[in-house]
């Protein structure tokens, strides 16, 4: 089956001609078709939980773009709601958590709740069986560092400042929750994978505030950890790693984590990427999310830089962080265009 799957095939290290393309975020704010579920569905959390519409959201850039990749709609908090934190969306202002995770007490009080990952699954079986046979699907979590800092702060933050002095004040908690996380999200890509995920994404978000040692301890320490045990677990699946400014730390999480392809955002140079990361690696990105709005030719001349630096390797044709909620569908089309038609 991976012969007929262009982006399974890329992540397994087969270069494609031209190189597949799924946009991270690309079922989202940006359609209308989106917009319009979301308003009749209300809240984030309730879209997300309602297997038959976050289906639907899985499957609409499929329908508009044809893209090569199907991320599954969800989104990587429900590792945390799932240990039993309350969740819920702000309007305007994103996630909300409760208790905030600053004491073991805290940690200890946590009455997991496995159950809330049911509806995730049900999507995955409801997209398996309605998709393009060609088309790859991805399943995803947070990375453990990337969800503890949320776990603490209650909500993102910039410097992820709370967590951070966690790790460095009281690094026996932070080593627990870690491990939580770890567990809960072996369980949680296991499920995926059984329902009908190829491959799965590990979205470190907030990599990039962390310093070398706390970056060997609570990035590639935790996500090592997860490949190994899902790679036990499920033998066939593809594993992404996506550590979000990790720019120089970069091969050292290439070479120490296990992951199978390796996701770069916008600030790394792909020119260095191509010459400093382990050249069987597939690499993933890194189109600037602004360069995609921009369009025209800027638009084309940051796709050729990429396609061309990365031209000799497998490669999957994708952003450098998520798709921005005004991106021009135009633009999207004008993207895939060029992708398809210089590479």
């Amino acid at each position: 089956m991976i012969e007929t799957k262009p982006l399974l095939a890329t992540l397994r290290g087969t270069r494609q001609a031209v190189p597949p393309v799924w946009l991270m975020r690309q079922a989202g704010r940006y359609l209308p078709e989106y917009r319009a579920l979301r308003a009749d569905k209300g809240g984030f959390l309730e879209l997300a939980t309602d297997s038959v519409a976050a289906a639907e959201v899985t499957l609409q850039p499929i329908r508009r773009f044809g893209f090569d990749g199907a991320i599954l709609f969800s989104d990587i908090l429900m590792v945390p709601w799932a240990l039993g934190q309350d969740l819920w969306f702000e309007t305007g202002e994103g996630p909300r958590l409760a208790p905030t995770l600053t004491t073991r007490a805290v940690l200890d009080g946590l009455a997991p709740r496995p159950e809330r990952l049911d509806p995730v699954y049900a999507t995955v079986r409801a997209v398996k069986a309605a998709l393009d046979p060609a088309t790859t699907f991805l399943g995803f979590a947070g990375a453990p560092w990337t969800v503890a800092t949320y776990m603490i702060a209650g909500q993102g933050s910039r410097e992820q400042a709370a967590a951070r002095r966690l790790a460095y004040n009281d690094p026996g908690l932070m080593a627990a929750l870690v491990e939580r996380i770890v567990a809960v999200t072996l369980d949680y890509l296991e499920g995926q994978v059984a329902a009908g995920v190829e491959a799965v994404q590990l979205f470190d978000s907030w990599a990039g505030s962390l310093s070398p040692a706390q970056f060997e301890t609570w990035v590639i320490g935790p996500t090592a950890r997860i490949v190994a045990g899902l790679r036990a677990r499920c033998p066939d699946v593809a594993i992404i790693g996506f550590p979000k400014g990790a720019g120089g730390k970069l091969p050292a999480y290439a070479r120490e984590t296990g992951i199978d392809a390796i996701g770069i955002d916008e600030t790394v140079d792909p020119l260095w990427a191509a010459a400093s990361l382990p050249a069987t690696m597939p690499v993933q990105g890194n189109l600037d999310p602004l360069a995609l709005i921009a369009g025209g030719t800027v638009l084309d001349d940051a796709v050729d830089r990429i396609l061309a630096a990365f031209a000799d390797r497998a490669h999957v044709f994708n952003l450098g962080h998520g798709i921005l909620p005004d991106t021009p569908i135009a633009h999207v089309e004008r993207l895939l265009r060029r992708v398809r038609t210089t590479a």
